[in-house]
């Protein structure tokens, strides 16, 4: 475990927060041992996923204001898009249209779907429920299976 997961762990749910809205931005960074840690330290499940669903989708909504900002927004300077993923995300957005939002917490495509989304001037209450349904199913189905395995 590094030291931005144990630092997580010791804030309890503001905790999650952060390492959710990292891992939701184009910064690489996994959220998920946190995330399945919590319910063993004695955190209610539905805590963990409300925390972790809003912090995930304030990194999502990062992602989709660089979008739309593009390169004038200060996030979009330091954190650049290989040219084959927003290809990628591209794609998806056009054969799937909104609700290929939901996906934004895939790994890879996921952030780079994000900005596309901005990028694509999608009306942010339709982006907004796309991917808080899609993170909170995921975490839902996270501690879920963590719950199985106890």
């Amino acid at each position: 475990m590094n030291n931005l997961s144990e630092f997580a762990l010791n804030l309890g749910y503001p905790g999650v927060l952060l390492v959710s809205f990292i891992a939701s931005t184009l910064i690489p960074f996994s959220n998920e041992i946190v995330v399945m840690a919590m319910p063993a330290l004695g955190y209610e499940t539905w805590g963990i996923v409300a925390w972790a669903t809003a912090g995930g989708y304030l990194g999502s909504l990062t992602n989709y204001w660089v979008g739309i900002k593009g390169t004038d927004f200060f996030f979009a300077r330091w954190v650049k898009i290989k040219p084959e993923r927003w290809e990628q995300a591209e794609k998806a957005l056009q054969r799937w249209g909104n609700w290929a939002l939901f996906f934004v917490w895939l790994p890879v495509i996921g952030d780079p779907l994000a900005v596309v989304a901005g990028a694509f001037k999608i009306d942010w209450r339709t982006f907004s429920f796309w991917v808080i349904l899609g993170k909170a199913l995921r975490f839902i189905v996270l501690l879920g299976i963590v719950d199985w395995l106890q």
